[in-house]
């Protein structure tokens, strides 16, 4: 009861907030500003981060309808379809949300010689994206979040849920910058905690039941990086395993509520509202996109589908309850 207290009154606060701005901007004649949003796919993930940018910029007085308009495009993870909408938004914007490495990568291609700010969010590498330097130096009018993984995190709890597991498979498509690196971090983590990872690549998503078909008898359980190719055809994906008998790890909330059993995950929402932050400051002119360093989001979350884990015969150790939040379609976390 207290909990949902506070979450009221802390809704009231960031509405009387908003209302303050947006009275302001009236009075003002402030400047509208024209925001273009570019959206890899479709799936819970990039659709949380979508959602947490439009309430950072809200919370900051950046409001639609009222000083911002948004136009909101979605490439179908289809990379040319992405570079389109980024020549489209490089023409007639003033500032660009790219939400995933393909289209923030194609977003700063398209307005680095326009001088427009791209501010991405969910790239998971973007040193290996080539969008900030291993100096930590931007290389343009670009910055934003990195939804980095907390690997590590994931291996101790699949450790702690499956005590004779050995092999642990991970589908990737080989194009994504992103899963690359994951991938890498994960077989550089994996031996510690006594496990071997077998990955299989894919080109597109109509690869997936062959991969699976190929990866699936040779591992124990399958965990899943942030590819969103992979993520897209989630439900194919948890089909073919169950069928298998291989439980899936998710790497987020989304997934964890479609039917993977379990994830050491971030909320994309919170990391939407941390990128919305970063952007309202670059739109007052405090800082250019190419002065602010990309942030990581530091915060993960245990979270658990108990429905799943019982097809599975998992349970979650002791130790590990009190923080789990238990999910299932279409409902918030249940602590």
């Amino acid at each position: 009861m207290m909990k949902s207290m506070h979450k009221l009154i802390s809704l009231a606060l960031t509405l009387a907030l908003v209302f303050s701005f947006a009275s302001l901007a009236s009075a003002e004649g402030e400047k509208v500003y024209r925001i273009g949003i570019m959206q890899f796919a479709e799936h819970g993930s990039l659709d949380n981060c979508r959602q947490g940018f439009i309430e950072g910029l809200a919370e900051e007085g950046f409001v639609e309808g009222v000083n911002v308009v948004f136009d909101i495009q979605n490439a179908q993870a289809d990379t040319g379809i992405g570079a389109q909408i980024a020549d489209k938004f490089a023409a007639d914007s003033d500032m660009i949300c790219a939400i995933a490495t393909p289209v923030a990568q194609a977003a700063f291609n398209a307005a680095q010689d326009k001088g427009i700010p791209v501010i991405y969010t969910a790239v998971s590498d973007p040193v290996a994206a080539q969008l900030a330097g291993s100096d930590g130096e931007n290389p343009g009018q670009i910055t934003g979040t990195s939804d980095a993984l907390p690997v590590e995190a994931q291996l101790k709890l699949i450790r702690a849920m499956m005590p004779e597991a050995t092999k642990i498979g991970i589908l990737h498509t080989t194009s994504e910058t992103n899963s690359d690196s994951t991938l890498a971090l994960y077989k550089e983590l994996a031996p510690a905690y006594g496990f071997e990872i077998v990955d299989q690549g894919i080109s597109m998503g109509s690869d997936l039941p062959m991969a699976l078909d190929a990866l699936l008898p040779q591992v124990d359980c399958t965990t899943n990086l942030t590819d969103n190719t992979v993520v897209s055809y989630l439900p194919l994906v948890l089909e073919m395993s169950k069928e298998a008998g291989k439980p899936v790890f998710g790497s987020e909330i989304e997934q964890v509520k479609l039917g993977c059993v379990a994830s050491e995950g971030l909320e994309y929402v919170e990391l939407g509202c941390q990128t919305g932050r970063m952007a309202a400051k670059v739109l007052r002119g405090e800082i250019t996109a190419q002065e602010m360093p990309y942030e990581t989001i530091s915060n993960s979350y245990l979270y658990i589908n108990e429905q799943a884990m019982a097809d599975f015969s998992l349970t979650l150790p002791a130790e590990l309850t009190e923080r789990a939040n238990a999910v299932t379609a279409d409902e918030a976390p249940q602590e």
